[in-house]
């Protein structure tokens, strides 16, 4: 990748230039300064809290929540619970490890307990669905080039202090493939500071050019468990990856196809984000092997209504 992918350079949104989108198409991502206001910031989380305060989970939907291919097909992770892939059209409950006792019983306060929430925020809930809808985004979507996209899904991500998880090297097309591929981005928002101590984004940059090689998709129906892998992740390089810490109010724009992670959040400060997932509708075709499928409740929503 050689010097000029050493460091990541943030971009205001005030100034999205044609050099920005030629960035973000070069290397796969973009990082945003000021996409939303603190006081914005300070609103989805204090809606969150109230969501959090009124939650009620039943016992057997306290499932954990990872990314690491292995640990996904044991037991009742993500991927084989009926509460996982059921959840596009609803906002559910996905725990960080070690939050329950063997009664299922929380060991810690509840609102630190969350690895995230999705994932319909966009569709139920007021605040976010003016934030996704935004002219702001709606305008950076455009000056992207995309005609009609549509939301695909979203999450309110914790990302707790001393607990939050690491999110192993992955990419999002992974899990929402698309024919051809190259039409899902995800927009991730910042709510506080994320930083390389709270579990900051890293990224390969160019990295989308290579295509993918591994994707989960659902088994026939009637077997269990419910979705599975085809293909491996590929072993990547520490030394490629890059940082892209973000101020709060700031956000990343992720090409469906760019290899990132974030590290475990050994700090004592949270790393709270939005992010929700749009694809370009026009000439493309969503997989019905993907682990997400709009409803009749909740078809994928248009970005520009």
């Amino acid at each position: 990748m050689g010097e000029l992918s050493s460091q990541t350079v943030f971009i205001s949104m005030n100034v999205l230039t044609d050099q920005d989108v030629q960035k973000y198409r070069d290397e796969g991502y973009l990082v945003l300064e000021g996409l939303l206001s603190p006081e914005e910031c300070d609103a989805l989380r204090e809606r969150m809290s109230e969501i959090i305060e009124q939650m009620d989970v039943p016992e057997h939907c306290r499932i954990q929540f990872s990314t690491d291919h292995d640990e996904q097909l044991k037991k009742q992770m993500q991927g084989s619970a009926d509460y996982f892939i059921t959840s596009g059209d609803q906002i559910r409950f996905f725990f960080e490890k070690g939050v329950f006792d063997d009664k299922g019983e929380f060991i810690v306060p509840k609102e630190h307990s969350l690895n995230k929430i999705g994932h319909a925020l966009h569709a139920y809930e007021p605040l976010f669905k003016a934030v996704t809808h935004s002219p702001k985004v709606q305008n950076l979507v455009k000056k992207l080039g995309l005609i009609y996209p549509v939301i695909l899904q979203s999450m309110y991500i914790f990302k707790q202090p001393g607990i939050g998880g690491e999110v192993t090297p992955h990419q999002d097309a992974t899990f929402l493939h698309t024919q051809p591929l190259g039409r899902v981005m995800g927009v991730w928002i910042a709510l506080e500071d994320a930083t390389l101590e709270n579990g900051c984004l890293w990224f390969i940059p160019g990295s989308h050019h290579d295509g993918i090689t591994r994707r989960m998709v659902r088994t026939p129906k009637g077997t269990f468990p419910l979705t599975d892998f085809i293909g491996r992740e590929k072993t990547h390089d520490d030394k490629l990856f890059v940082p892209a810490p973000v101020k709060k109010g700031g956000a990343v724009l992720i090409h469906g196809e760019v290899v990132h992670r974030s590290a475990a959040n050994t700090s004592d400060a949270s790393r709270h984000v939005y992010t929700f997932h749009i694809m370009e509708s026009q000439n493309t075709v969503w997989s019905p092997e993907n682990w997400l499928q709009p409803t009749e409740e909740l078809p994928f929503p248009s970005l520009y209504t």
